[in-house]
């Protein structure tokens, strides 16, 4: 006899009890609660401006808040759409190779190769200007690529020979300065540097390093950071690149590095917008708004987010936490104000688009993972994923494999929540375990590592990393 008979026994006796002795008949028990469903998720509006080259658009994780303390999210896109037309644009650039000791044998070897395989494929109309560094800093000044210059540049590369110390800021000014004269010339104006990233000599610290890049941005002129070799400064590579509008790659040996660096000509000649930022205004009852993934700053009372230069079909695309603590009021709150600020290449023109984002509240807002507008779900869920791919990435350098693999069973976890729109970064964290469980020495398990960084760029909604 199962409960629900008992059950029915039990109460058909008490009643018959109840009828007997004059009391009145005991209610019925309530039925058996049915399974859960979650609140149903709600699409939020999209908001959307479009200006000069590029569309900025946007959307809320919910379209009504609760009262009180409680975390949003907003999706933030920026969309360079492909031109009519599309035409190469000459380009402005300054090579600068890193040839410190750290450099020595086959990294130096293959940076002078790929620097060679540019000087050959860059055209008539381009400029290009090589600098080389150790502890002093040698220049080969601008100059068209013509054939008579071509000449001069593969001989100044072929005559690089390491040395010991690594005055990394004075190879970037370098370049900044070969480059300054002819900005006004050209749309396209950009600071290649292939490098281990060690600085000894000059700035050495990673964020004055990185306030220098920014600095080189604001002027019109894109730093792009290219690791060289298994052993490098990421981080520092990579915050250069963050911080001066450009490219970050991962370089492992020199056809790999020839292929990026073509690409990164490709990229500056076809350049729609630079010098690309978010800054976020907070209303009342925002608290606070991290970007996800990605670097920021408080500046003059805003978020600043700083974002890489676009082409024809590339985006960018920022998801941002917010911490509120709402009042409960008739009409809609504002909730975040964001504006895109850059330049437009074509018109030479500074353009700035603004979006303006608002939600109801009421005191029995749905809340949680379900709740969300579906697209900023699988957007917040992807960047909650790729922190944890960062961390196992980290844990995997330390040889902490205990750590690393935990951390890539959160990112799965975590991205099956959307499996069928993030099955790209299920199988990612697949194939990044089983080539870490079979990695058979300490390179190859920070090959792995770095690999699994590039990877979650692109998850954080990044498009610059090769």
């Amino acid at each position: 006899m199962n409960r629900t008979y008992l059950l029915l026994a039990a109460t058909g006796l008490l009643a018959l009890g109840a009828a007997v002795v004059g009391l009145p008949t005991p209610p019925l028990p309530p039925p058996p609660p049915g399974p859960s469903r979650p609140p149903p998720a709600v699409n939020t509006p999209l908001v959307q401006t479009q200006q000069g080259a590029l569309t900025f658009e946007g959307r809320l994780s919910n379209a009504v808040l609760p009262v009180g303390p409680h975390e949003a999210y907003a999706l933030l896109t920026v969309r360079a759409e492909r031109p009519r037309q599309e035409r190469r644009m000459p380009v402005n650039l300054a090579l600068v190779i890193d040839r410190s000791g750290s450099m020595r044998g086959q990294k130096l070897s293959d940076a002078k190769r790929a620097a060679r395989m540019l000087v050959q494929r860059l055209g008539h109309e381009d400029r290009l200007a090589i600098v080389h560094y150790g502890s002093d800093v040698r220049v080969l000044p601008s100059a068209y690529v013509i054939e008579e210059a071509r000449g001069r540049m593969l001989s100044f590369v072929e005559a690089i020979e390491d040395t010991d110390a690594t005055n990394l800021s004075g190879g970037l000014e370098a370049g900044a300065e070969a480059l300054r004269p002819f900005l006004r010339d050209f749309r396209a104006n950009r600071i290649i540097l292939m490098s281990d990233g060690e600085p000894t000599d000059g700035i050495t610290e990673e964020e004055e390093l990185g306030r220098l890049a920014r600095r080189y941005q604001r002027e019109g002129m894109a730093v792009s950071g290219l690791g060289v070799g298994e052993e490098f400064n990421e981080q520092l590579m990579r915050g250069l690149a963050e911080q001066g509008g450009g490219f970050y790659g991962y370089i492992q040996d020199s056809e790999r590095l020839a292929d990026i660096l073509q690409r990164e000509v490709d990229q500056a000649a076809s350049t729609l917008a630079r010098g690309v930022e978010l800054r976020l205004t907070l209303p009342e009852g925002v608290k606070d708004a991290q970007a996800l993934g990605v670097p920021s700053r408080v500046e003059g009372g805003e978020r600043v987010i700083p974002l890489y230069d676009l082409a024809g079909g590339q985006e960018a695309s920022v998801t941002v936490r917010l911490t509120l603590d709402l009042g409960e009021r008739p009409e809609p709150l504002p909730v975040l104000h964001a504006r895109l600020h850059y330049r437009d290449v074509e018109t030479e023109r500074a353009v700035e688009q603004e979006l303006h984002f608002t939600a109801r509240t009421d005191r029995g807002a749905a809340t949680g993972y379900d709740a969300m507008d579906p697209e900023v779900r699988v957007a917040v869920t992807r960047a909650l994923g790729a922190r944890e791919m960062q961390a196992a990435a980290e844990a995997m350098k330390r040889g902490d494999r205990t750590r690393a693999l935990g951390m890539l069973d959160k990112a799965r976890t975590l991205f099956g929540r959307s499996a069928e729109a993030l099955s790209g970064e299920m199988a990612d964290v697949d194939s990044t375990q089983a080539a870490y469980l079979n990695a058979q020495d300490e390179t190859s398990v920070k090959r792995e590592a770095l690999k699994l960084h590039n990877k979650s760029l692109k998850s954080f909604g990044q498009s610059n990393a090769y």
